[in-house]
């Protein structure tokens, strides 16, 4: 069979293609400007300042290299918005949709003083959380009658509840560590004389082969190990029939280069699971399965946390749940909203968090079992479907 398509042809389905993602990119770009805008008038906030961090890609699609030069999104309440970036970084942004103008600043320029131009006298600034200090200061010494706020007052409710897009983004990544805990689980990762970092690091080779672009982080605790919930994988060889958790997650872009992040524990067992542990396993299990299930709209983020809690408590293992619930999760790995005690934030269509209850006992073992969970008008919606099984493995 012949095909008659040209070079040209070609060339044109490209560009066309490419065209329509920028389209797509730049109206969701600026349906997240519009409610930004709304959100800084209704907080009473005059300017927003947006420099390295997650904020700055998830509004403006473009991400800023952690430099001592600073790079910061200038948004004014009314008016134009202003990337004031290094004039060796300029480069980057020229592809980004142009909804915002592009300043920038040579080697000799003071941008700090480039950004306070755009601040008016007495105005409140919300600049992102992750601003650094040396920049902060030098913005409040150039513009002393400014306020200066968190900007995660503003944009972090925006961010916490996802359009479809966000979720098809979340869904993929969710996707492809799901594929890394089947191996796990299958026995194909090997476990039984290897170091916990060895293992940490085949892990994160696969994270990057199923698509991610980023590594955040590879647990992997062996025996008693495993009762620290944030163990630095390390020399210690995993031996059999011991439990082995494993926590591993990544950042992995959508279509216009935007970063979705992936989380997932499960834990495996290296032979005879004891009849203590299988114990221990089944009320996490069904701790779990109860925070996601109370993961309804409406419900207060806290009541999440106190469906999972009060499972674990009632088996008798309520002080050896030494953490919050779970956590958000979107262009960062740990993001609003917090499922813990104490946030009676109700649940919105959109929220994506993570559901992972854990169980601890220091000098023996532990356990925890991690899903991602999207808030829908449906339901809770589980992102991640690989087995929640205690399995256990013998390679």
């Amino acid at each position: 069979m012949q095909f008659d398509v040209t070079k040209a042809d070609l060339s044109t389905a490209i560009s066309t293609r490419c065209e329509e993602m920028d389209q797509r990119h730049g109206r969701r770009i600026r349906s997240q400007n519009v409610k930004t805008r709304a959100a800084l008038a209704e907080a009473g906030v005059d300017v927003l300042g947006l420099s390295v961090g997650a904020d700055l890609p998830w509004l403006c699609g473009y991400e800023a290299m952690p430099l001592e030069r600073l790079t910061m999104l200038v948004v004014p309440v009314d008016g134009d918005a202003e990337l004031v970036v290094p004039a060796l970084e300029a480069s980057r942004v020229t592809e980004r949709p142009s909804i915002f103008g592009v300043r920038p600043w040579g080697e000799t320029e003071d941008p700090c003083a480039l950004v306070a131009e755009r601040i008016p006298d007495g105005a409140t600034v919300s600049i992102s959380n992750q601003t650094w200090s040396q920049f902060l200061l030098r913005l409040q010494n150039i513009v002393p009658s400014a306020s200066f706020e968190p900007a995660s007052r503003v944009v972090g409710p925006l961010r916490a509840r996802k359009d479809d897009a966000e979720i098809e983004s979340l869904a993929r990544a969710s996707a492809a560590v799901d594929r890394i805990a089947k191996r796990l689980q299958n026995g194909e990762i090997a476990l039984i004389g290897r170091r916990e970092r060895d293992v940490a690091s085949e892990m994160a080779r696969q994270i990057r082969e199923e698509g991610h672009q980023r590594v955040n982080f590879t647990i992997v605790a062996s025996g008693p190990n495993a009762a620290s919930p944030h163990h630095d994988a390390g020399d210690r060889v995993i031996q059999p029939d011991e439990v082995v958790l494993c926590d591993w997650g990544g950042t992995m872009n959508d279509e216009h280069g935007v970063g979705y992040c992936s989380d997932i524990t499960r834990c495996v067992f290296t032979g005879t699971i004891p009849d203590e542990f299988n114990a221990l396993y089944d009320v996490l299990f069904t701790a779990q399965a109860a925070g996601v299930a109370a993961a309804q709209i409406g419900a207060t983020c806290a009541s999440v946390d106190a469906a999972t809690r009060s499972v674990i408590t009632e088996g008798g293992y309520g002080d050896y749940f030494i953490h919050r619930t779970g956590h958000g999760i979107g262009v960062e790995a740990h993001e609003d909203p917090y499922i813990v005690e104490g946030n009676e934030t109700p649940i919105s269509v959109g929220h994506a968090f993570s559901v992972e209850p854990g169980i601890y006992v220091p000098g023996r073992f532990g356990a925890r079992l991690e899903d991602i969970v999207v808030a829908t008008a449906a339901g809770p919606r589980s992102l991640n479907m690989a087995d929640h099984s205690l399995v256990s493995v013998t390679a």
